[in-house]
């Protein structure tokens, strides 16, 4: 290692740069010896040759692969070498002591005895410690003691590294660490290493096993290699190299150079030989041979024919722009294995006739394309569009379409076809001198050929428009702009379904040179009623769709009504493909509290629709007695179960058993929100700081299929939460499974904390919304708010007469404190007469509440359930008229109940309402 004087060799160089080697010894056979060579290949047959061939390649790859093993195996130890010289010399100069040794008055004492144990610890055959200057104080040969080591120039400069050292004493894998002090200086060096003739034992130890396994693959190869050689005798018959390479010549010649294709099909249908003529011919791919007849794209006559293996004289074929003759024999009696020969001979006579036949082809292909992409999709403009493209270039180099306006609406179309709107246009380029989609097109003069065409109902053709004057007369700067470019031919076409006329298509030709002919008259009638079949199919859609919309969008609400509890934002989106009964509602509800409605009635149509808004009527009318969300459900789950057998039984069997509804009721004063659904998804809950839950609601089945009683879950809602309701159009659809989507508007909903309703709204929307909607989605967004407490007064009442007069007192007060003193007098008298009928006919406990909202609320409530009914009382009655009181003065008022009894309320505007009419209050005055 170091101090024995040598060159370093790092482990990125040549393993033996710089040494001399032995040099290779030119043994090259003798002349004799190379003609023995030469004589025995020529003496071989192939199947010979081939053997010792491959027994040589053999030799040689296994000589290699043995080499590379044994070079990869030396390589391998040295790398290991180095790295657990690498390892030992770290270890030891980061032990603990070796910084304090080196500084000490006697290094090598305090290190000897430690290097010794390190050495057999570490499994190196040398560990040394040094002076930064190379200098040993330790080592493991002891006569090296005081020595200066080469090349550790770089440990002393502070880089560690391992490297292979050649020199005295002798060669190794070695290691140089620096010892670093506590201030991170250099105080000393650690070298470890391995001798390099310990590193080659590792790799004699490989050899045998190594030479073993290449005896056994050379065994293996010679083994394979004979087989082989069999194998090949027997197809080559034993034949040497120029009887094969004769016949081989032979055989090339002859089959390429006659002008007559030839084919080989083998028993299984495998093209097995083609000739050049062959490939002309049937423009076969490269790779045809080896590939079945089916897979090579011929004609399905000419497939068929070789598959079969048929005995054909003469049969003529069509195969792409030429009519061949065919021929076809079997080879089974001439020798050889089972197959079909098949010669091919171009009928030049016949060139015009396959030519027809190419053209009829053409068009045939068209027409099938046209079936299949015209109509694609159930509208009006992109089925016109449709056939627009589909023409162009193959027969037209420019087609327009004109459609009548009411068909352009989803209407019936009218009988006036003197003007239509272009509803496409396409050609071979963007600037045809051709009026642009969305422009009305006039057909007033009688002589153009679309005028023409439409009156007679049949395509009209104008093959020279340079000489067609009739056409020129409905816009002469126009024709001659249209002839300066460079149209010259025209086939008008009227679009004709049910024998009504739809609109117009025109096809033009300007680049090729041939003009229309009457033979393509024919052709662009059938594509004009495939494509007036499409659209007049996607205009009953467009009528259908347009009044279910309308309908649906009817029964919707159009406007939020006004209140205070809730910051309320929505969206709506019909499905693409039709309209739902998907639907949603805001209801403000006495005492200040807030109704919020979302159902969805499965299915879609004219008949969703209209079931939406009867279910949506009826959540009003039960809304209107003021029901907790269970029993309005239990309700509703009745009427639906009604309609359902009463559709039923009128034969249509289109029940609505499927229809979902989620109702919430949420009140401003106390942040209390009680939730019911019935088989719909739970609404999602943001609190103000940003965490998003989807609370537990009991589920129960869909209405109609009598899941009640159903059961509400009590929300606690802090100020700022935002409900999230939605119906499964904007959570699922054929890409997106529920539970995804459900994640999705978890995470979405969760980005921020301090979104407005109409943000969430957008925000959802914008991750959410699927490409295509084959479902309705509805979304309703309520921020809560809470009613101040300055703006609410309530008090307990005794079940004694005496204490209207206090209560009445206070209220007034109260009033007076929130500026209501001029509605003060009427409110007065109705708290009286509500109270009294509390304590006269209710029971305890009696609680007054007033509630400053928008109005001006009052709220009395008793423990009973005693309904009160507003009647007229007789003259000669002495009672009877307190509610007739209340009805007179205030906006509204009604009756709602609780678990715990029933809440007498009344409503008035806050600037004043109507005043007390001296006549009604003599008889409430009489107290």
């Amino acid at each position: 290692m170091s101090g024995r004087s040598g060159r370093a060799r790092h482990a990125s160089g040549h393993p033996f740069a710089g040494r001399s080697g032995h040099g290779d010894r030119d043994g090259g056979p003798g002349s004799g010896e190379d003609h023995g060579f030469r004589s025995l290949l020529g003496a071989r047959s192939v199947a010979g040759q081939v053997l010792l061939l491959q027994i040589l390649v053999a030799v040689l790859l296994i000589t290699a692969a043995v080499a590379a093993v044994t070079f990869q195996t030396r390589r391998g130890s040295e790398q290991e070498a180095k790295s657990r010289s690498l390892a030992a010399a770290e270890s030891f100069a980061d032990a603990p002591g070796t910084a304090r040794a080196l500084t000490s008055p006697d290094p090598a004492a305090a290190l000897q005895r430690h290097v010794d144990d390190a050495r057999l610890g570490s499994g190196v055959d040398f560990i040394a410690v040094m002076a930064p200057d190379g200098i040993r104080y330790v080592d493991t040969d002891r006569t090296l003691i005081g020595t200066r080591a080469e090349g550790v120039e770089r440990a002393a400069a502070g880089t560690a590294f391992a490297e292979i050292f050649e020199g005295a004493p002798n060669d190794a894998a070695r290691a140089v660490v620096p010892v670093r002090d506590a201030d991170g200086e250099v105080v000393g060096l650690v070298g470890a290493g391995v001798a390099i003739e310990n590193v080659g034992a590792a790799v004699d130890r490989h050899l045998p096993i190594l030479l073993g396994s290449g005896a056994a693959a050379l065994a293996l190869a010679v083994g394979s290699s004979a087989l082989v050689s069999r194998r090949l005798r027997r197809q080559t018959h034993g034949l040497g190299p120029t009887e094969m390479t004769r016949m081989y010549e032979h055989h090339n010649a002859v089959l390429h150079a006659v002008r007559e294709g030839v084919l080989l099909v083998g028993g299984g249908g495998r093209l097995t030989l083609a000739n050049d003529e062959a490939r002309r011919l049937l423009e076969l791919p490269a790779d045809a041979e080896g590939r079945h007849v089916t897979e090579l794209g011929l004609d399905e006559d000419i497939t068929e024919l070789l598959a079969s293996g048929r005995t054909v004289t003469d049969e003529v074929h069509l195969a792409a722009d030429r009519l061949l003759a065919v021929n076809t024999r079997h080879t089974a009696p001439y020798g050889g294995a089972s197959a079909t020969v098949a010669t091919l001979r171009d009928t030049t006579e016949l060139r015009a006739l396959s030519g027809t036949a190419e053209v009829a082809r053409e068009r045939l292909k068209l027409l099938y394309e046209a079936g299949v992409r015209i109509g694609t999709t159930l509208d009006v403009k992109r089925t016109a569009e449709e056939l627009s493209e589909v023409a162009v270039p193959r027969f037209a180099d420019f087609v327009s379409v004109e459609l009548l306006d009411p068909v352009l609406r989803g209407e019936e179309p009218t009988e006036e076809h003197t003007q239509m709107r272009r509803a496409a246009l396409s050609g071979i380029r963007a600037d045809p001198p051709l009026q642009p989609v969305g422009d009305r097109i006039l057909f007033d003069e009688p002589t153009t050929p679309m005028a023409a065409a439409l009156a007679s109902g049949h395509a009209v053709l104008e093959a020279d428009l340079t000489v067609a004057r009739g056409w020129r007369a409905q816009d002469p700067e126009g024709a001659d702009e249209t002839l300066a470019y460079g149209i010259h031919s025209l086939i008008a076409v009227p679009l004709q379904a049910r024998g009504v006329v739809m609109g117009m298509a025109n096809f033009w030709r300007s680049e090729r040179a041939e003009r229309f002919e009457e033979e393509d008259l024919a052709f662009a009638e059938e594509l004009a009623a495939r494509a007036a079949v499409a659209i007049d199919n996607a205009r009953r859609f467009t009528r259908e769709h347009t009044m279910a919309v309308t309908l649906q969008r009817s029964l919707l609400p159009r406007v939020l009504p006004e209140q205070e509890a809730l910051e309320v934002a929505y969206r709506y989106l019909p499905a693409q493909a039709g309209v739902g009964g998907d639907w949603f509602d805001v209801i403000p509800l006495p005492g200040a509290r807030v109704a919020l409605v979302v159902g969805d009635v499965v299915g879609h149509g004219l008949h969703a629709a209209a079931t939406m808004g009867r279910l949506r009527t009826a959540v009003h009318n039960f809304s209107a007695l003021d029901l907790p969300p269970d029993e309005l459900l239990g309700h509703l789950d009745e009427l639906v179960s009604r309609i359902d057998q009463e559709e039923g039984g009128d034969g249509g069997g289109d029940g609505i058993t499927g229809a979902t509804c989620l109702y919430a009721i949420y009140d401003p004063v106390s942040g209390h929100c009680c939730v019911a659904t019935a088989g719909h998804f739970a609404p999602a809950l943001v609190l103000p700081d940003g965490s998003v839950d989807f609370p537990k609601v009991p589920v129960f089945p869909p209405l109609g299929l009598g899941g009640g009683p159903f059961e509400t879950a009590e929300l606690h809602l802090p100020e700022g939460s935002r409900l999230v309701l939605y119906t499964d159009g904007l959570i699922e659809h054929r890409d997106r499974d529920v539970d995804t989507g459900l994640r999705l508007l978890h995470d979405t909903l969760a980005d921020h904390g301090n979104r407005t309703a109409e943000e969430t709204c957008r925000a959802v929307f914008s991750a959410m919304l699927p490409p295509h909607r084959r479902d309705d989605i509805a979304l309703l967004v309520a921020r809560t708010r809470l009613l101040d407490p300055d703006r609410v007064a309530d008090w307990d009442v005794p079940a004694d007469p005496s204490a209207v007069a206090p209560v009445r007192a206070a209220c007034g007060r109260q009033l007076a404190a929130w500026g209501l003193g001029d509605i003060g007098f009427t409110t007065e008298l109705m708290l009286s007469e509500l109270i009294t009928n509390a304590i006269r006919y209710g029971s305890e406990p009696i609680h007054v509440r007033l509630l400053r909202e928008r109005h001006l609320i009052c709220e009395v409530s008793d423990g009973s359930s005693t309904s009160p009914h507003l009647r007229r009382a007789a003259t000669t009655d002495e009672g009877g008229r307190g509610l007739y009181l209340v009805s007179q003065f205030a906006g509204r008022w009604g009756t709602r109940y609780t678990p715990t009894g029933k809440v007498m309320w009344t409503e008035q505007p806050l600037n004043g309402g109507p005043q007390p009419v001296p006549g009604l209050l003599l008889d409430d005055l009489s107290w």
